[in-house]
């Protein structure tokens, strides 16, 4: 079996600990994904970032071995997503979207089943986790809401403290307090060496934890790079305000560099002006600003975009 190792910069090797290669899933005439290609190091915290339907959870399925791929091929730590899945599961910790569990068990119940599954005696680290979250352990599931049924499905994914995290879209029916425990909690895992690969369409829960993400369109990866680079290093975020009249308008947006202009519609009257409008630009600051310089701009904003935008780049 081929492992494919990388070295950081003391010279330390690292494996991938996941590496897909063409990765297809049909459901019939309906695609889930499609050539999909992908390598995430061991140790890293990567975002996998796209709309819902976009093939997130069709890929992480796969992955675990609950589906089984229509091609291509998968590893998991150098183990075969088709041939080792009972292998790659004992080594992960899988956060599902929704969960749901056994009507009139409770919560302590569901907890020491699920380490019961694992062979592993994991007490003392879910109360710690159930204390963190605030979770009742003395509630049944069918009296839970989604947000603590998410709290259970947390702690079940975390209490063996797995070497890599597998979670999709972990923060949904989550309010704000716990959505900041839960990823403080996820934070000291990735310190403590555990890969963290983040399934989610909120953007900035990536920009905010991961350092490198891909995006999905499609059930295809249509970038894949550091977190800052997909944001666009050389990309800035510029906003005018105050008389921006259409003619300004028509001729900012044949300058190169210039994308993803929201503003004045050009088929107007002429004289018509926006109190405000934005673009990316990764052209020459010189050339954009000679052209403002005699125009009637009382104000210019110039800094680096969120992912939101670019995202919204790579979908339009």
């Amino acid at each position: 079996m081929a492992i494919i190792v990388n070295c950081d910069a003391k010279g330390k090797q690292r494996m991938q600990a996941i590496e897909i290669n063409k990765l297809t899933k049909n459901y019939g005439r309906v695609r889930g994904i499609a050539d999909l290609s992908l390598q995430v190091e061991e140790g890293a915290f990567f975002g996998f970032i796209g709309p819902n339907g976009a093939g997130k959870s069709t890929t992480i399925r796969t992955l675990l071995g609950f589906i089984r791929p229509s091609a291509g091929s998968a590893t998991v730590f150098g183990r075969d997503i088709v041939r080792e899945s009972e292998e790659i599961r004992a080594l992960t910790g899988y956060l599902p979207s929704e969960a749901q569990f056994h009507h009139g068990m409770k919560v302590r119940d569901i907890l020491k089943l699920s380490a019961a599954l694992r062979g592993a005696d994991c007490h003392a680290e879910a109360s710690l986790l159930c204390e963190r979250l605030q979770l009742d352990v003395t509630r049944k599931a069918e009296d839970l809401s989604f947000g603590n049924r998410k709290k259970v499905a947390i702690v079940c994914a975390l209490q063996h403290k797995p070497k890599l995290l597998i979670l999709d879209e972990p923060t949904s029916g989550l309010d704000p307090l716990m959505q900041h425990a839960f990823f403080e909690i996820i934070r000291e895992r990735h310190a403590e060496g555990a890969t963290v690969f983040l399934s989610s369409h909120i953007l900035s829960e990536i920009e905010h934890n991961c350092t490198k993400a891909a995006i999905i369109r499609e059930g295809t990866v249509i970038a894949h790079d550091a977190v800052s680079a997909l944001a666009g290093k050389k990309a800035r975020r510029v906003t005018l305000r105050g008389d921006v009249r259409a003619a300004l308008q028509e001729e900012l947006q044949t300058l190169s560099g210039v994308r993803d202009f929201h503003g004045f519609s050009p088929s107007a009257e002429k004289e018509h002006a926006s109190d405000s409008i934005h673009f990316l630009f990764d052209g020459k600051t010189a050339e954009l600003l000679q052209m403002l310089a005699a125009s009637g701009v009382q104000d210019v904003t110039i800094a680096e975009p969120d992912l939101e935008e670019i995202f919204m780049h790579y979908y339009e």
